[in-house]
């Protein structure tokens, strides 16, 4: 699968997003046009330099003031879309994008759309960083698009609000609707603008990393300020194998001794009760020879401080190893029934199906509860219900 990578690692901006995809060679001349019929701006592409990374830099010039530029409300912002003749596909997703930017707008200040005015977002140079974007999108060919933590600054912000911490309220709104994942910094400024947010909130999934691919073109869209680090937007078009779902996790783990049987026993079924994804206990030699136990726990990174201290507290380890892992390849998994019979009785088993991302069957399981049930009363070894359960399922599906 062809997929596109944003890795905000400067944070983004319209402009920023427009350039990294004219870096990975986006026809100039269609994305420019785009922007101009759009608003009444004029649109520069030229080469900078950002700490030694040569990226492509997006200048766009507002041509003429109207009087409007600070005072459009969001329907009004509709109907100049509208009247834009911009393509179906690109006007759908410019609308959805402004659509983000309102929603935000309006639950920070508590007013209805019909009394949103947009300030910075509504200026004629961002409706064509918006249009420029999704234009650029959809000339280049993906069928997925991916977007690693957005680093979005820290500080605060001059806004038309007044002084705003970053990041600014609207832009945190429109990254908890589209649930992307960010990160703050040591960089006091703002690093990602409410464009910006939008923009990856609707076009992208988030992800805790890179997946595993393969890149096939790397480009790098220049931001205006000038920043400790290469103040650039990367994108990456990569052929990614898709086949198996990354699961992003973290590996708790610790060694203990003088702990019974029966409070392993029990803990295991705590933690998978509270989250865990998955418990194992492996019998360990330890220093002076004693005999112990090596508890690892697989979870998700929101779980491990609440499953580090049932841990703690059930056993009197003095301490839990978390082990940050890239991520996991697990398969999509549903559960089923089916209907089996056995000495002239029908029962209806569970069975776990697991498959990859293209529905191709990978593995069927039964239901042992369910399994052990009709094996007891109708008094046939659990492996031959088991069998019969899992053989109708393959069948099946």
């Amino acid at each position: 699968m062809q997929a596109l990578i944003f890795d905000p690692f400067s944070g983004a901006s319209g402009d920023m997003i427009i350039a990294s995809l004219i870096d990975l060679g986006i026809d100039v001349t269609v994305v420019r046009e785009a922007m101009e019929s759009a608003a009444d701006v004029s649109v520069s592409v030229n080469r900078v330099s950002k700490r030694g990374i040569d990226a492509a830099n997006v200048n766009v010039k507002v041509k003429v003031n109207t009087g409007k530029e600070h005072s459009r409300t969001y329907f009004e912002l509709i109907d100049e879309i509208k009247s834009a003749s911009l393509p179906e596909k690109v006007e759908i997703d410019t609308l959805a994008v402004f659509s983000l930017m309102a929603d935000a707008e309006s639950k920070v200040h508590g007013q209805d759309l019909d009394n949103i005015h947009f300030h910075e977002v509504g200026q004629n140079d961002a409706i064509a960083d918006v249009v420029g974007a999704c234009t650029a999108i959809h000339e280049l060919k993906w069928e997925k698009i991916y977007c690693t933590p957005i680093s979005v600054g820290s500080g605060f912000v001059e806004s038309a609000h007044g002084i705003l911490p970053v990041p600014a309220p609207a832009t945190l709104e429109i990254l908890r609707a589209g649930k992307m994942l960010f990160k703050g910094g040591a960089v006091e400024r703002e690093l990602l603008t409410p464009t910006g947010a939008a923009l990856l909130s609707h076009f992208s999934t988030p992800v805790d990393s890179f997946p595993q691919s393969i890149p096939i073109r790397v480009g790098y869209g220049a931001g205006d300020a000038d920043t400790a680090h290469p103040n650039v937007l990367r994108a990456v078009l990569a052929d990614v194998d898709d086949a198996l779902i990354q699961d992003h996790i973290e590996v708790l783990e610790t060694n203990v001794d003088d702990v019974t049987g029966e409070v392993l026993g029990n803990l295991i079924d705590e933690l998978l009760l509270m989250g865990a994804r998955d418990v194992t206990i492996t019998p360990a030699t330890m220093k002076k020879g004693r005999t112990g136990h090596i508890i690892h726990v697989i979870a998700k990174s929101h779980d491990t401080s609440k499953l580090a201290r049932k841990i703690i507290t059930e056993t009197g380890s003095l301490g839990v190893r978390v082990i940050p892992t890239r991520h996991r390849l697990i398969a999509d998994r549903r559960m089923d029934s089916v209907k089996i019979t056995i000495e002239g009785q029908e029962f209806e088993i569970a069975v776990k199906i697991a498959q990859d991302t293209h529905g191709v069957l990978l593995n069927i399981s039964a239901e042992f509860e369910d399994c052990k049930k009709v094996a007891k009363i109708c008094g046939v070894p659990l492996k031959d219900v088991i069998r019969r359960a899992e053989g109708v399922a393959w069948e099946r599906f």
